[in-house]
């Protein structure tokens, strides 16, 4: 396993879940950024999200055929939260960054290949406040089917527009152990419009950085392989409550 590049490590704030590095901010050399154009063949569009209001009208709200889809709306429950995933490119910086609404909480995962941040913060009054490691923040404001706000990392501060966006886009995570070190590893991925997929990650083993493995973007969940680990991928919705 070749050692790619020292960490940077950050003045220590707060602790948030720790085990999970969920306020971590971590460097990554640009060589091992895989959001550079990575496709998985000819995909075909999972079916868009149907909001609880829209369900009547199922038939005659059908779009024609060859008629663009609408961008997927946040669904909210039987008592009224939102449950919402938001994905998108951060302005002038390369990176994407992804946001996924619980309820009144919310986590976040920014990745642009030289450096990543975990956050999590509430969400309110379509709002979302985020807060990370040595100063990392973001905020959000939610509506018109897209989370719009700002991000601060580093001591750089960058805008971003992130649409909803359903699976298999969104945001994973992977946690193994080998040998007594703890593999963590995170991504970010984007289904493109034009067919395949967008994706960027890190992985790290213990402290030191290790090649991030590529997911399959149509089955984002199946097993990767990261130096002599196996990991599972899971979905936001199989480790937002150890965030929390």
């Amino acid at each position: 396993m070749s050692r790619l590049g020292p960490v940077l490590t950050l003045a220590a704030g707060a602790v948030l879940a720790a085990g999970l590095g969920v306020a971590s901010v971590t460097a990554a050399p640009a060589a091992d950024r895989t959001a550079t154009a990575s496709t998985t063949g000819n995909t075909k569009s999972p079916e868009s999200t149907k909001s609880p209001e829209n369900a009547a009208n199922d038939q005659s709200a059908r779009p024609a055929e060859g008629t663009p889809r609408a961008t997927p709306s946040p669904t909210r429950t039987a008592k009224g939260p939102i449950k919402a995933d938001y994905g998108g490119h951060v302005d002038r910086n390369g990176g994407l960054i992804a946001i996924s609404v619980r309820g009144d909480k919310a986590i976040g995962y920014f990745c642009d290949g030289r450096s990543e941040a975990w956050f999590k913060g509430d969400a309110a009054g379509g709002k979302v406040g985020l807060v990370g490691f040595g100063g990392a923040a973001a905020g959000a404001t939610l509506g018109g089917g897209k989370a719009k706000g700002w991000l601060k990392v580093g001591g750089k501060r960058w805008t971003f527009d992130a649409p909803v966006v359903r699976k298999p886009s969104g945001l994973y995570r992977a946690t193994a152990q080998v040998r007594g070190a703890k593999i963590r590893a995170g991504w970010i991925v984007l289904k493109r419009p034009q067919g395949g997929f967008t994706q960027v990650g890190a992985a790290f083993a213990g402290e030191e950085q290790i090649q991030v493995p590529e997911l399959d973007g149509e089955r984002p969940t199946e097993p990767v392989t990261a130096g002599e680990a196996t990991l599972y991928p899971k979905d936001v919705d199989g480790f937002i409550e150890e965030m929390r």
